[in-house]
């Protein structure tokens, strides 16, 4: 699919896809069951200093200052006791936010066409955490890409093998292209997804059958999407609200109308300062199924 149609079916979803994630959202706090064998605990790799609103060093200036920007306020420490609680069993919960008092959003990065060395760069440089839902039919051209972004603290989750249009699938169908990125990211970055979102924000039942039996305990929305220069809201006062899921997707000038992956993630992060609020790591919130 063209990368404009793709984009015209996103805008579509942003209004009729709010209605079913706003019922499913409700399984977000299911009690965690046994083990599945999942990674995904809180990351320290890219931890920033400092609690809430603390003065950012002097070289974390210069480091942004680099970049044209200015420190974020710091993001706060996770709460001990997870806001989403997953569970091993039963049908999978569709999450579009967080439920959370501090002042943080997260931000994910979807699909993974663009291999910008200097995002790298960029990311080493400010770290903010980042969530990478990764469809393999982008990464199997250079999966060391992800890996060096993986060894900053950031997640890999799963974001299908071919990047369909789930809900026009077949149940075999769609399991095959959950099972299949799930395997294949197991293998390349040594952690298996606990999350999965599904491209354009498309699913149905089948999805969430597809997603569970495949390895994933969720399925991950979003309340705004980063375009070039400004966000996408689904909200009409276009405004963050405490724990909102950002989506932004790894893409460069040829997408970006010459604008390149750095430029656009600078973009974002000054629509985040505006409004006042730090990013933290979306899997800091979320507590993997016990074991």
């Amino acid at each position: 699919m063209q990368r404009k149609s793709r984009d015209r079916f996103h805008r579509s979803l942003a209004v009729t896809g709010t209605v079913a994630v706003a019922v499913a959202v409700g399984g977000c706090g299911a009690v965690g069951g046994s083990g599945t064998g999942h990674a995904a605990r809180t990351s320290r790799a890219a931890a920033p200093k400092g609690g809430s609103g603390g003065v950012p060093h002097a070289a974390d200036v210069a480091a942004w200052r680099r970049w044209g920007l200015t420190p974020l306020r710091t993001a706060p420490q996770p709460p001990a006791d997870k806001p989403v609680k997953l569970s091993a069993t039963g049908t999978v919960p569709v999450l579009t936010h967080i439920p959370t008092s501090q002042k943080v959003v997260f931000v994910t990065v979807d699909d993974g066409q663009e291999k910008d060395p200097e995002f790298i760069k960029m990311m080493r440089d400010l770290k903010i955490p980042i969530t990478m839902f990764l469809m393999n039919d982008a990464v199997k051209s250079d999966y060391a890409y992800f890996k060096r972004l993986q060894a900053l603290g950031n997640h890999i989750q799963n974001h299908t093998l071919h990047h369909p249009v789930m809900s026009s699938l077949p149940l075999a169908r769609q399991q095959e292209e959950v099972c299949g990125d799930q395997k294949i990211l197991t293998k390349e970055y040594g952690t298996a997804p606990l999350l999965f979102r599904p491209p354009y924000g498309a699913y149905d039942s089948n999805t969430r059958t597809a997603v569970g039996e495949c390895g994933p305990r969720a399925i991950v929305w979003w309340r705004e999407a980063m375009q070039i220069r400004n966000m996408q809201y689904q909200t009409a006062d276009k405004k963050l609200r405490d724990g909102d899921i950002i989506l932004a997707h790894f893409r460069g000038p040829s997408e970006l109308k010459g604008h390149t992956m750095t430029q656009m993630f600078a973009n974002m992060l000054r629509r985040i300062q505006q409004q006042g609020f730090a990013v933290a790591r979306l899997e800091d919130y979320i507590q993997p199924p016990a074991g």
